[in-house]
């Protein structure tokens, strides 16, 4: 029997997911159109369209030099489209817009001799809070990542790790309404990741809408709502996973029974991939529906002759999809 981890039980709540679900079927944050991008003679972005919805956690999906950096600079407004538009919240995309947007980027960007305390209130106060404020916000910020004692420190003096805790402080202080996320797992060890996902996840569940890019396709069967995938610079794959999943899925299952092995002599309603001896006279078989035929097809083959354990559909991973996708393209 599978049983759900504390922590998760929150985000399954009905009334959260009835909140989620209200607010990602709202307008936009983000709609991207026919953004076209080059650079001396390479194509960064072809064509590649795209909508974020307001409340999702989205991802940006790609192997390297697909374009996902690109992109991200644009909406970020650090490098212009050579044609296309981008709309924030329904507006066309402006420099009014840059305070409602948190960026974490790929490669980190904070002043290293700098004492952390006054550069986190210095970046906040670009972004528009007072420096009281900017403090207040820090305070708590630095209590829950168990920060408390770098005020005085510097970047250099601190692990990649604890710089990247640092980054993200600044990315989120000023409570963006859109977070960019550019491999926000970077350098993190397993521990401080898990630590940075649930803050993603709180930040989503106040109301932030997450944008990020990431090779871990973990995160992204456990953070995302929807993905865009993109790949030598088009975008070939986006929508939201739960549908993606289904369209990929193939109709295989793991049986696992008890007792006396079967023998299968093609009369039943699925084709055998794989069959195993597991112990305590138990077995496991991996097997493939034939056309016409369901899991209660299966089910009503097997039970007069054995005792199941399990009968579990095997969903493709997003990891699998990921892999497929881009190894079809030349």
């Amino acid at each position: 029997m599978f049983s759900i981890p504390p922590k998760y039980v929150t985000l399954l709540h009905p009334s959260y997911l009835t909140q989620k679900i209200l607010t990602i079927n709202s307008l936009s944050m983000l709609s991207i159109r026919n953004i076209v991008k080059q650079y001396a003679g390479h194509t960064a972005l072809n064509d590649v369209s795209l909508e974020v919805k307001s409340g999702q956690v989205f991802g940006l999906l790609g192997p390297n030099g697909a374009g996902k950096t690109s992109l991200i600079r644009i909406i970020n407004q650090i490098t212009a489209p050579d044609s296309g538009e981008v709309y924030f919240n329904g507006e066309k995309l402006n420099q009014s817009h840059i305070d409602r947007i948190g960026y974490l980027p790929e490669e980190r960007g904070l002043y290293k001799k700098m004492e952390i305390g006054e550069q986190m209130i210095y970046l906040a106060r670009l972004k528009g809070l007072s420096r009281d404020e900017a403090i207040k916000r820090l305070k708590l910020w630095f209590d829950k990542l168990g920060m408390e004692t770098w005020w005085k420190m510097k970047i250099e003096e601190l692990s990649k790790g604890m710089q990247q805790k640092a980054q993200f402080v600044a990315t989120v202080l000023h409570e963006p309404d859109l977070i960019i996320l550019d491999e926000p797992f970077s350098g993190f060890d397993p521990v401080n990741a898990e630590v940075i996902k649930e803050e993603i996840l709180e930040l989503n569940k106040k109301g932030a809408t997450i944008l990020f890019s990431t090779h871990r396709m973990e995160s992204v069967e456990e953070l995302c709502d929807a993905i865009a995938l993109l790949h030598q610079s088009k975008k070939i794959l986006d929508g939201p996973i739960r549908d993606i999943k289904n369209t990929y899925r193939n109709n295989i299952y793991i049986v696992e029974y008890s007792g006396e092995k079967i023998g299968f002599n093609g009369s039943q309603p699925f084709e055998l991939i794989d069959e195993k001896e597991g112990y305590d006279n138990s077995h496991a078989i991996k097997l493939k529906l034939k056309e016409g035929n369901t899991s209660n097809d299966v089910l009503q083959y097997l039970l007069p002759k054995t005792r199941i354990n399990m009968l579990q559909e095997v969903i493709p991973s997003m990891n699998e999809i990921f892999i497929e996708k881009v190894s079809l393209i030349p």
